[in-house]
C-alpha cells in the first residue's frame, strides 16, 4: 500500500513528474523576498500617492479660487419660458 502522505511527486505519477535542480523550500524561499519587496514597494507607493493628493488639496483651497455666484436656496427659480 502507498503512503500518499511520505510519497514524492515522482512516486506518485512517474511520467508527469518534473525534476527541479531546486528544492521547493529553495524555490518558495527565492520567490518571498521579491513578493515582500513588490508588497513594500506598492504600499510606498500608496502613500505617496495619497500625499500628493493631500498637497494637490491645499493647493486648490478656496483662498486661491474665484468666488463663484451661488444663487440662495430661498429666492425662486426663474421660471422656463419654452
Amino acid at each position: 500500500m502507498t503512503n500518499y502522505l511520505r510519497s514524492t511527486p515522482a512516486e506518485l505519477s512517474p511520467g508527469l513528474a518534473i525534476e527541479s535542480p531546486l528544492e521547493p523550500d529553495w524555490l518558495l524561499s527565492l520567490a518571498t523576498v521579491p513578493l515582500i519587496t513588490t508588497l513594500l514597494a506598492g504600499r510606498l507607493l500608496a502613500d505617496w500617492a495619497q500625499q500628493v493628493g493631500w498637497a494637490s488639496e491645499e493647493i486648490f483651497r478656496g483662498e486661491r479660487l474665484p468666488v463663484l455666484p451661488i444663487a440662495l436656496l430661498s429666492e425662486p427659480l426663474p421660471e422656463d419660458e419654452s
